[in-house]
């Protein structure tokens, strides 16, 4: 690592160290407030800025490595571009020592482009289009995810050197934000016929990958998987398979104490079931949203508005075919706040947001209290990093990538 300090290091970090990048200060305000305060000096009247933006406090991604390294010092965390694909983001996570996970040749390309190793890249993908597999092999990214016995044919055919993970499908845990069992696993009687398949294809298994889904409230399901995963690392030895090396632990991880939570448990659950393997094994992680979702915070503009009675209805400059797409893609919960300082006694009013485009379902919040705002005030949204600007569209006319984002670091 380059630098004095990480946040040195960062600020000259590939995809971060061309950039405009703004310093402020927390001091006694909470960083919300710190936020906040910079959003109001972006946007003052004079400024210039008349459009939807964000500010993405590199500080945060930091302090949020800083902490992963504290509860889960033994695994190594391979951020999932899929959540956010900003450059700076990406850049910031090298220079601090994250590996990547990656799902197609556009998201191994962004990692690359930063000068990124091919041994930080798993391709953690269980099923990809051939052309994909074939530039993986091109770049030397050796190491992939596989759940049928039709991808172990196709990695034989285009990538016959990559090393394989095994996906299996955890435990059901009960309330999660994006169940990915649905779709992806290997159920507990497919592991060996896939074992077996690789085996006989001349296919090397290195290792084992779950994920227990996004946001999962039970982190208990934790040790329900790591336990089936030591299960399939002993199936293999059985079948005289080399020994294992690998266990990819997935994502869905959220900053906070539900982290901290799920980090006692699963440190818990590698010293009882992998214990004996530890100095032979490699730990790693896939979070998204950890790093993603609470570094960025957006301002978007009051570019409408009418009032019937007591109800008022604002139209702004981002909606849910933008960056606000996590509403219903990722199950966000809009909790909008003006950007101007909140004012003693103001009264509130039922108030429904809507987005830019002219589809009636592009709608914010409905009868949610909101105090008088008039065309050209900013509303706030909290925690914006998570599968936003990766998934919205240009519906309509109005692109997410008109979104500025303002790069800064919080001391």
């Amino acid at each position: 690592m380059v630098g004095s300090s990480p946040m040195q290091a960062v600020l000259v970090a590939p995809g971060v160290k061309d950039k405009k990048v703004i310093a402020f200060k927390r001091d006694a305000l909470k960083e919300k407030d710190a936020v906040s305060a910079l959003m109001r000096t972006i946007s003052a009247p004079g400024s210039g800025v008349r459009s939807a933006f964000y500010v993405f406090d590199l500080a945060r991604v930091v302090d949020l490595h800083r902490a992963w390294r504290r509860a889960l010092a033994g695994v190594r965390p391979c951020y999932a571009v899929k959540c956010n694909p900003e450059p700076a983001l990406l850049g910031a996570l090298a220079t601090l020592g994250a590996g990547f996970d990656c799902a197609s040749r556009r998201e191994i390309e962004a990692v690359l482009a930063l000068g990124v190793e091919p041994s930080s890249i798993v391709y953690a993908n269980p099923c990809k289009p051939e052309a994909h597999l074939e530039y993986a092999a091109e770049v030397g990214v050796n190491l992939t995810t596989y759940d049928s016995e039709e991808e172990v044919a196709k990695i034989k055919r285009c990538h016959p050197t990559c090393k394989l993970v095994l996906r299996i499908k955890g435990p059901d845990g009960g309330d999660v934000r994006v169940d990915l069992g649905t779709k992806y696993g290997a159920h507990q009687d497919e592991v060996l016929p896939l074992l077996r398949a690789a085996q006989r294809a001349g296919l090397s298994v290195a290792g084992v990958s779950f994920h227990v889904g996004s946001g999962a409230a039970n982190t208990d399901v934790y040790r329900g998987a790591i336990e089936a995963a030591r299960s399939v690392f002993d199936q293999a030895l059985a079948l005289g398979m080399p020994p294992m090396r690998v266990l990819d632990i997935g994502g869905g991880f959220m900053a906070g104490p539900a982290f901290d939570e799920a980090a006692t448990v699963i440190n818990a659950a590698l010293d009882r079931y992998f214990g004996d393997l530890a100095p032979c094994v490699e730990v790693i992680g896939e979070p998204g949203r950890y790093f993603a979702e609470t570094a960025f915070t957006m301002a978007a503009r009051v570019i409408g508005k009418r009032t019937r009675g007591e109800v008022r209805e604002y139209w702004i400059d981002d909606g849910l075919y933008g960056t606000l797409s996590c509403i219903p893609m990722d199950h966000y919960v809009p909790r909008p706040r003006p950007l101007a300082a909140p004012r003693a006694g103001d009264k509130t009013y039922a108030s429904t947001v809507f987005g830019p485009t002219c589809d009636s379902l592009d709608t914010v919040v409905t009868g949610y209290q909101l105090p008088e705002m008039s065309v050209g005030d900013w509303l706030v949204f909290d925690d914006m990093g998570a599968y936003t600007t990766a998934s919205g569209s240009n519906f309509n006319g109005f692109s997410t990538s008109d979104i500025n984002i303002y790069y800064a670091y919080s001391s």
